[in-house]
C-alpha cells in the first residue's frame, strides 16, 4: 500500500500533519512552505468526498491569509 505513495504525496501530508498538529504550528511555516502546502493541496483532488473537499477549501482560505500576511506585514500582531 505504501508503494502507491509518490514523494508529492509523503510531502503533502508531512505538511498537513505538521499544520494539523496545532495552530501554533501553522504559524510557524515559512512562506515557502506555505507556498508550496497551497500547490500541493491544490493539484490533490477531493471531489469525490464533500467533506473533505469543503475541507480543502477552508485550509485554502488560511493558507492565503497567513501569505498574505507574511508577504505584507500584517502578521506582526501574531
Amino acid at each position: 500500500m505504501s508503494e502507491d505513495i509518490n514523494a508529492e504525496d509523503r510531502e503533502r501530508i508531512s505538511l498537513l500533519q505538521i499544520v494539523s498538529s496545532s495552530k501554533n504550528e501553522f504559524k510557524k511555516l515559512s512562506l515557502v512552505q506555505l507556498k508550496r502546502l497551497q500547490e500541493l493541496v491544490e493539484k490533490k483532488d477531493y471531489s469525490h468526498n464533500k467533506k473533505a473537499h469543503k475541507s480543502k477549501v477552508k485550509l485554502l482560505g488560511k493558507i492565503n491569509v497567513r501569505i498574505y500576511e507574511l508577504e505584507e506585514g500584517k502578521g506582526i500582531f501574531y
